[in-house]
């Protein structure tokens, strides 16, 4: 069996078509997934499974982070609003590519996740410097107070995109959401028009709102 390593995983990611974008392969590199999970589970940091993190929540398995990220195409500069910022890994790795012009707004529910993501993504200076914003509060609601957004991320899924996240979408801007055990790519292309792609096949915990 393989060792389980960072390179490891990213070269399996990279061989298998996940991981294509030169700075989402950057961000994986650079944002340690060993980083974001519970002391615990440090040595299988670099499974392609997901990993429990309390509160009946995980980290999402690399495979899925890496095909919504490439689904996403985030940019630098770019205003992003990640929906379930659990332990922070994705939120770290978005902060990384949109650099210091951009800015990801990411949105929890449970206040010790909060904190948790908080914490794991300051070891990387994102919450101090102003890239990264950790809220707690409803993610189906979206942030009002920040819309509107380049690109909107779920990690958690809902039997439909919330109208909230499509009402806080910049037009031409591009959510990517699981729905049911599919991934949904939604790109605004007028005030209340969408395009639609639709990627089957996957588990996610499920979205839970107030």
């Amino acid at each position: 069996m393989k060792e389980l390593t960072k390179e490891n995983l990213i070269k399996e990611l990279i061989a298998d078509g996940y991981l294509k974008t030169p700075s989402i392969i950057e961000a994986f590199n650079a944002i340690d997934r060993k980083d974001f999970v519970r002391e615990e589970a440090k040595e299988e940091a670099y499974g392609n499974y997901p990993l429990a993190i309390g509160f009946e929540q995980t980290i999402s398995q690399p495979l899925t982070v890496a095909f919504m990220l490439e689904l996403l195409e985030p940019k630098v500069g770019e205003k992003i609003l990640d929906v379930g910022a659990g332990s922070g890994w994705q939120t770290a790795m978005l902060a990384k590519i949109v650099g210091e012009q951009g800015k990801i707004f990411a949105v929890e529910r449970i206040p010790e996740l909060k904190k948790f993501a908080e914490e794991n993504i300051s070891k990387y200076g994102f919450v101090e410097n102003g890239i990264a914003k950790i809220l707690e509060g409803d993610g189906s609601k979206g942030l009002t107070e920040e819309a509107p957004y380049d690109k909107i991320i779920a990690a958690a899924t809902a039997e439909e995109i919330p109208q909230a996240w499509k009402d806080q979408l910049k037009m031409g801007g591009r959510i990517v959401a699981p729905v049911g055990q599919s991934i949904i790519v939604l790109d605004k292309t007028g005030q209340n028009q969408f395009a639609q792609k639709q990627y089957f096949g996957f588990n996610f915990v499920p979205l839970i709102t107030a």
